[in-house]
């Protein structure tokens, strides 16, 4: 029985057929993923629902690949090992997936109820790598820092459809580099961002909207991406940051802003409804009459109007700007970095969770960061007075 269901679920997720997904997985559901897996894919998923989306949604969107068992050993205690290979190719780079994997399956009522996997992580991370020099965006690692550069200083760093492609490639080499401790945005020229190029919306033919579905697409799925990985990202603004590109500060732990910085959404000016997850972001972030004002009448915000409201961290004199980011980013990639991912999940997660799913959650990221090499050393080190040297592990 049990190997029946199992088989009729590796169908599924092969046809995308969610209608016979919904009725072999278990609404409470819990997914427990190899950790170190790319696009912030590892941990436990937990609810069905949630696992269709945040797991095997984000493969779906990122890889063109199947589940293959090969063998279905049942245990003694009811539940089934069954082993097999992903094959197939991640979506941006072409490269091929080829990666074995585990997966222990427990049961309930007829219903999956526990997936516990174990695969290749660096398998997936190769295959999603994307080579090749970019032209509006300029990214970079040095000693566990990456730097994500807007690059079209001569627009202001104005998002097209380009930009947008490109910082989704950029996302995905952050998130496959298990090196990186640390994410630094900052923009060349006069201007962080102005937002969307408008020269360029004019310069299109067809309908708008047609245009902006394909914009938003690798945009948000960038931001995405940058919202579940471990590092630290630090965002350095300066001249103006507007309408989407306000997603770069939105997604930081940490907001520098250059004195004589604006802030505003401008959507309304030009009658649109707004991008980069501000939505979302703004109502949490400055509250929700606040983010009328920025909306809905364009308020537009000075650098320190934009630290009094939560926006940015802090204003830093624009001569010391990039030395103050960059002295940040090198601390914070100095730090416990698999510890800051888990910080960072439990302070995202908590906006969906109960006070009992996060004390749960928190319990168990306690758990897992205890389990470190970094916790081990750091608590060693406490003992004995001296300051950790932390490998990010």
């Amino acid at each position: 029985m049990s190997r029946e269901i199992a088989e009729r679920w590796y169908r599924a997720l092969a046809d995308g057929d969610r209608e016979t997904l919904g009725k072999v997985l278990h609404p409470d559901l819990e997914v427990h993923v190899t950790p170190g897996m790319p696009l912030g894919l590892g941990g436990v998923h937990r609810g069905a629902r949630a696992a269709l989306r945040d797991f095997w949604g984000v493969i779906a969107r990122h890889y063109r690949a199947r589940a293959v068992p090969a063998t279905f050993d049942a245990l003694s205690d009811g539940r089934l090992l069954v082993t097999g290979r992903y094959t197939g190719k991640a979506l941006g780079s072409g490269k091929p997936l080829d990666a074995e994997f585990t997966h222990l399956l427990t049961f309930t009522d007829g219903r999956i109820i526990r997936i516990d996997q174990l695969t290749d992580s660096r398998r997936w991370l190769d295959a999603l790598a994307e080579d090749g020099p970019l032209d509006t965006i300029d990214y970079t690692g040095d000693n566990g820092v990456a730097t994500l550069t807007l690059n079209r200083p001569t627009v202001r760093n104005a998002i097209n459809l380009q930009l947008a492609e490109e910082f989704l490639i950029a996302a995905r080499r952050c998130a496959a580099d298990d090196s990186i401790r640390a994410l630094l945005i900052k923009g060349n020229g006069p201007a962080f961002t102005v937002g969307g190029d408008i020269s360029y919306f004019n310069d299109w033919h067809g309908p708008y909207g047609d245009l902006f579905r394909r914009m938003t697409g690798p945009f948000h799925e960038a931001f995405r991406i940058l919202s579940r990985i471990d590092a630290p990202i630090i965002t350095a603004v300066h001249g103006s940051i507007a309408g989407g590109g306000l997603g770069f500060a939105y997604i930081a732990d940490f907001v520098l802003a250059a004195e004589g910085t604006k802030f505003a959404t401008g959507f309304a000016a030009i009658g649109l409804s707004g991008d980069g997850g501000g939505t979302w972001f703004l109502p949490r972030l400055v509250g929700p009459r606040r983010a009328a004002q920025m909306y809905l009448r364009n308020r537009v915000l000075n650098a320190q109007e934009a630290v009094d409201w939560g926006i940015a961290t802090e204003v830093v004199p624009p001569e010391e700007l990039d030395t103050r980011a960059i002295s940040l980013a090198r601390e914070l990639a100095a730090g416990p970095t698999a510890a800051f991912g888990r910080m960072r999940a439990l302070l995202r997660d908590s906006w969906g969770n109960s006070l009992s799913e996060q004390l749960l959650a928190e319990t168990e990221a306690l758990a897992e960061t205890g389990d470190s090499a970094d916790a081990a050393k750091a608590i060693e080190s406490f003992a004995a007075k001296r300051s950790p040297d932390f490998d990010g592990r």
